[in-house]
């Protein structure tokens, strides 16, 4: 008998990459913040999945890619092929999944199964609502008479925005910390990105096993000055280790001991500067990161918030001069667009010894563009 994954209410949703119709390397882990509708149609060769499709783009009011998204999950060749089904922005994407892996991860497919090779597999059309933080809200098994969408569509409608999706609205699990650095000490940082400027900087994905350097101003525009004075990398890391680590120890329980790299990023209005929604360690050079620090050097800007679109894009974080904003490298983040000014912030990222053999282990697959890596110190 077919062995299928049953997920439930309350379960991790499974991240998976995929191509997709609006996205060429389409990662789940960056659509949250908003509902998610999974769709596994199968084929849209079949009435049930053509049926599907249309009653899915008969909700445009709610697939905006804001309050939702949609996304059409085909394992048939022939869907792309003779372009069947396309995606529509925003809010409707179509996922490629033709070696099933997607579909086995959520049920739709027994989880040996192989399309691709041309096999007839039984299937399980399914639709699957995810909530902002991408956990299992409702699974919706496909009816022979077609009542699937129609109760899709009423559990949309009755859903409160993304930022109130838990019934009001939560807090990000993070830090906010004001007095780490003194302001005079923000001023010399300052003072150094002024005098040396800054090189801009690219972000980090994982490209056949190796994890690189990409550079895409729709995804990322910064610009940042790597701090080389021993004396000011020293205090740096005296007041971490003095203000920020007692509180991770005290709220996470877990003990920082190694700070990566000692740069003042600048983003600024006059190129557009900000951050998509990213996460700091899902590459293999990168998963050793355990903690993302970012300390506010200036206050004469606007725009360049800290958003956690899990917990909401209404929400913004701005720390005074000074201050820090701590969270886990896990968490989806985002900086806004920087609208006037610059905003000057000083970046590290903090983990254990234990993550320190990771990113030794690990330091094979990083490749930058001039064969370096992120400095990194232990605090002590």
């Amino acid at each position: 008998m077919p062995s299928y994954r049953n997920l439930l209410a309350g379960d991790p949703a499974p991240w998976f990459a995929v191509r997709a119709t609006t996205r060429r390397d389409f990662h789940i882990d960056t659509a949250a913040g908003r509902y998610i509708v999974l769709c596994f149609f199968v084929s849209t060769a079949e009435a049930k999945g053509r049926a599907a499709v249309e009653a899915a783009f008969a909700l445009k009011q709610r697939f905006d890619d804001a309050f939702a998204s949609f996304l059409g999950v085909t394992i048939d060749p022939a869907d792309e092929a003779t372009r069947r089904v396309a995606g529509r922005m925003p809010g409707y994407h179509f996922l490629w999944d033709f070696d099933g892996q997607v579909s086995a991860l959520y049920g739709a497919v027994p989880r040996d199964a192989k399309p691709d090779t041309g096999e007839k597999i039984p299937v399980r059309r399914l639709w699957v609502v995810l909530d902002p933080t991408l956990r299992i809200m409702k699974v919706v098994p496909f009816a022979d008479d077609g009542s699937d969408a129609q109760v899709v569509a009423s559990y949309l409608g009755s859903l409160p925005p993304p930022s109130h999706f838990a019934g009001f609205e939560v807090t990000p699990p993070i830090l906010v910390l004001p007095n780490v650095f003194e302001s005079e000490f923000c001023e010399t940082l300052v003072s150094l990105y002024e005098q040396h400027g800054g090189s801009e900087t690219g972000f980090m994905q994982q490209v056949d096993g190796k994890t690189i350097v990409v550079h895409g101003h729709d995804h990322k525009r910064r610009s940042d000055y790597t701090v080389v004075d021993p004396e000011i990398i020293d205090r740096a890391q005296r007041l971490i280790k003095r203000r920020i680590v007692p509180e991770i120890r005290k709220v996470h329980q877990f003990e920082a001991t190694f700070v990566e790299r000692h740069i003042v990023a600048c983003y600024s209005a006059e190129d557009g500067g900000h951050f998509r929604p990213h996460r700091d360690n899902t590459t293999r050079g990168t998963a050793h990161r355990r903690f993302a620090v970012s300390i506010n050097l200036n206050a004469d800007f606007d725009g360049g918030e800290i958003i956690f679109p899990e917990y909401g894009y209404q929400r913004r974080f701005k720390p005074p001069i000074g201050g820090a904003v701590v969270f886990s490298c896990s968490l989806l983040h985002a900086v806004s667009k920087v609208t006037r000014g610059r905003r000057y912030a000083y970046l590290p990222f903090l983990y254990d010894k234990e993550a320190a053999k990771v990113r030794e282990a690990n330091s094979q697959y990083l490749e930058t563009s001039d064969g370096s890596e992120e400095r990194a110190d232990q605090l002590v």
